[in-house]
């Protein structure tokens, strides 16, 4: 049933996109800020920080942040990260391509006790509008990023889209 609800919240999503006009208006509609957000700039300077990216395969095998470790969002499951990280001290930061689905991930982390838990503001495209690097699945730098759909891909304006 759960995954029923995240399929008909993403078709929401994906047909009402097109109403917004910028990463900030998106997330101003679409989040509730229940997870603090993290800066590109300050994550560039957040050390010893646990980077989780919460989309879908697809999307990661494209391009990811250097070092992010793939939890995806339909499949995620809160026990492999608390397996892999059983320190809920641990200064996590969770992106997806611009912060809605990462938020829902980060709720979970926090209601789970990952009290330090951070959601990248404006996901991977704004990492990539920022120009900062994005790598491939073999670790090499690329300019392309997975746009999710034509009407999210809108807000990704410095990489190569790949559908």
């Amino acid at each position: 049933m759960c995954n029923f609800f995240k399929c008909l919240f993403f078709f929401f999503l994906l047909f009402s996109a097109n109403a917004q006009s910028s990463i900030e208006k998106a997330l101003d509609w679409y989040n509730s800020e229940s997870v603090p957000y993290i800066s590109v700039t300050d994550l560039q300077n957040f050390q010893n920080q646990i980077i989780l990216d919460a989309r879908e395969w697809e999307e990661y095998e494209v391009s990811h942040l250097k070092n992010a470790v793939w939890v995806g969002y339909d499949d995620f499951e809160l026990a492999d990260v608390a397996d892999k990280y059983p320190d809920k001290n641990s200064n996590i930061v969770v992106y997806c391509s611009i912060g809605v689905r990462s938020e829902n991930i980060g709720e979970e982390l926090l209601e789970s006790g990952y009290f330090n838990t951070k959601n990248l503001y404006g996901g991977i495209f704004e990492w990539t509008n920022q120009g900062y690097p994005v790598y491939n699945t073999k670790g090499e730098k690329t300019k392309k990023v997975h746009a999710f759909g034509k009407l999210w891909g809108k807000y990704l304006t410095k990489a190569e889209k790949v559908y």
